[in-house]
């Protein structure tokens, strides 16, 4: 570009343009949003924005609306000297903010126009532009409600799936249906969808949806939903309603049959549930049969109607067998079954023997063997009547057996493979022989005429008979195989004397004791004589003592280190002064002391102290 020239366009683009500016700044501007969103109820403010040039001053600033004529109706006049509010359908609901922004309040959606605002300027003459109001108001979650009742798979028309309804909503929303999140278009594999728009007073929309598809077995899983679309300032939103599954109706394919509980074997006392379910919806008829050699038995009175469960209270071996579930679909009256074996596990014919099976004398010994029956395996454990463990195993052999070991054994018979199904038996050992006295009252320290009781108890069997050697009243009474006596007598002199016998006889011997009677009266007087002269020998000891301690004083009996007498340590040949003294105790002497040979001692046994006195 030679000599700094510029091209002859760029100078014509450069002019052009300062002409434009030039207009623009000579003249009135408007400025104002051309749409403007607002929610129902809320308040639209709608700025008019102006330039005057050369800062000139407004003449006048009105604002209209546009009518559904199409006319322009004037709601405020505005000058210098003040403001004037035409009387219009927005008295009271209107007001005008300091920049003269017109604000209205409540907004409906009956104030969904176009707003004008109007300034004149003078001699720079009258604008005017304007504002769409656009109102809106966001629809509710929409409420789906599924088919009420059940759709079957076998229906000759299509079926209504569900129906979804969108509340308050301006302007009206679109909705859409949804299985299993996938979006559902009308006419594709004969899916209906009909809707239907109504304006309400307030002039919000509701808007409702109905779905019809056919369905399937498969559909009893299938969850469906409806989602409402509007548009706000520009943009797409949607709310989802929530998901629902339909009530499919559809036959049973099969049938599931089993013993509950299923977790241990079923033993006999048990209570068992047969359990019989299908895949169907609803529920079949179910009926159940136990086969009965090469027939069915029908036990349909034991079930309740359509429960499919059979009950069976204290089983036995009896309730062993083969079970059939039979289910009657009543939609297209199809049939399936199904059949389940219970086994009743159970021990019978619990039986307890003993060898030898004659009678048993004492000494002698004895096995006891158990047997039982049972479709398992079985154990046997022996206890006595105590509860103890005896043995295990079938067999108990018992040796030398006396009174004291006769009793009642009990044989366990116990199935291992099914927890707590047992048995038990009793069986009683008795052992015979002829009478053993284990305890009698004797000797017996009494005083007489008086009334004394006589006992003697003893052992055997069978049964024995007490005799006794003299006349009383007798009471008896048993103990297991023991047998005692109790005989009430007055003591005479001749009882004294011979004392008493008892007898005890059974058919296989007897056995005899006797009673010894001792008289207190003779023994009390004895003891009074010793117990005299026990008082004589400490007198005579006190005056001998009395006598050396004086001689030693006169001087008569040296104890000097020469002639001193040794009177601690003994000597063979020192004379020795003893005094017994004895127990003054009548009611001891009248006890009952027996040495190791079972004889009484004598009362000068009985208790002893000496006193020994040396020169």
């Amino acid at each position: 570009m030679a000599g700094g020239r510029r091209p002859a366009g760029l100078a014509l683009g450069w002019g052009c343009c300062l002409l434009l500016c030039c207009a623009a700044a000579s003249r009135l501007e408007i400025s104002m949003p051309a749409v403007m969103e607002v929610e129902v109820g809320d308040t639209a403010r709608i700025e008019c924005n102006f330039y005057i040039p050369e800062n000139a001053s407004y003449t006048y600033i009105d604002w209209f609306y546009v009518d559904r004529s199409n006319r322009q109706v004037r709601l405020y006049h505005v000058t210098a000297s003040g403001v004037l509010e035409d009387d219009t359908e927005y008295k009271k609901r209107l007001s005008l903010g300091e920049d003269k922004a017109l604000s209205i309040s409540a907004v409906t959606v009956q104030d969904a126009r176009t707003f004008v605002c109007q300034v004149g300027a003078g001699s720079y003459g009258v604008g005017e532009n304007s504002t769409e109001l656009s109102v809106y108001k966001v629809p509710k979650a929409p409420e789906i409600e599924p088919s009420s009742g059940g759709i079957s798979v076998h229906s000759p028309d299509i079926p209504e799936i569900a129906k979804c309804v969108s509340k308050n909503s301006f302007p009206p929303p679109n909705i859409t249906w949804h299985k299993n999140g996938e979006r559902l278009r009308a006419q594709e594999n004969d899916v209906t969808v009909q809707s239907t728009l109504t304006r309400e007073s307030s002039g919000l929309y509701t808007v409702s949806s109905t779905l019809y598809a056919p369905v399937t077995r498969q559909d009893r899983h299938s969850s469906y939903h409806c989602t409402v679309h509007y548009w706000l300032r520009g943009q797409s939103h949607a709310l989802e309603s929530r998901r629902v599954k339909v009530n499919i109706f559809y036959p049973a394919e099969h049938l599931k049959l089993q013993v509950v509980p299923s977790s241990a074997p079923v033993k006999e006392g048990d209570n068992v549930t047969l359990v019989c379910e299908s895949d169907g919806n609803p529920q079949p008829v179910f009926s159940f049969f136990k086969k009965k050699l090469d027939e069915w038995q029908d036990l349909s009175s034991l079930t309740e109607p359509q429960s499919g469960v059979l009950n069976l209270h204290n089983v036995d071996k009896s309730n062993s067998g083969t079970y059939k579930c039979q289910s009657l679909d009543l939609d297209d009256m199809s049939q399936i079954e199904e059949a389940v074996d219970l086994v009743v596990n159970y021990i019978e014919g619990v039986d307890v023997k003993m060898e030898p099976s004659s009678t048993l004398l004492e000494g002698q010994s004895v096995t006891l063997s158990c047997d039982a029956h049972s479709p398992v395996d079985l154990t046997y454990q022996w206890s006595n009547e105590q509860g103890e463990k005896l043995k295990e195993g079938n067999q108990l052999f018992l040796s030398n057996l006396t009174f004291e070991t006769s009793n009642t054994f009990s044989c366990r018979v116990m199935a291992p493979s099914v927890p707590g199904l047992e048995q038990s038996k009793k069986v009683s050992v008795a052992v015979e022989g002829k009478p053993r006295i284990v305890a009698i009252s004797s000797p017996l320290y009494v005083r007489q005429d008086e009334v004394i009781n006589l006992t003697c108890k003893a052992i055997a069997f069978p049964r024995p008979t007490v005799q006794w050697s003299i006349n009383g009243t007798a009471h008896e009474y048993m103990d297991n195989q023991h047998i005692a006596s109790n005989l009430t007598v007055r003591v005479s002199h001749d009882l004294l004397q011979a004392g008493a016998m008892c007898r005890v006889i059974n058919k296989l011997g007897v056995s005899e004791k006797h009673i010894q009677l001792v008289d207190q009266k003779s023994t009390a007087e004895s003891q009074g004589v010793i117990i005299v002269a026990i008082i004589v020998a400490i007198l005579v000891v006190a005056v001998l003592g009395a006598v050396i301690y004086f001689l030693h004083k006169k001087g008569k009996i040296l104890c000097g280190r020469a002639g001193k007498q040794d009177i601690t340590k003994p000597e063979a040949r020192k004379d020795k002064i003893v005094v017994e003294v004895k127990s003054d105790k009548v009611s001891e002497e009248a006890g009952l002391l027996q040495g190791a040979n079972g004889e009484r001692r004598a009362a000068a046994d009985q208790s002893e102290k000496y006193i020994d006195l040396r020169n």
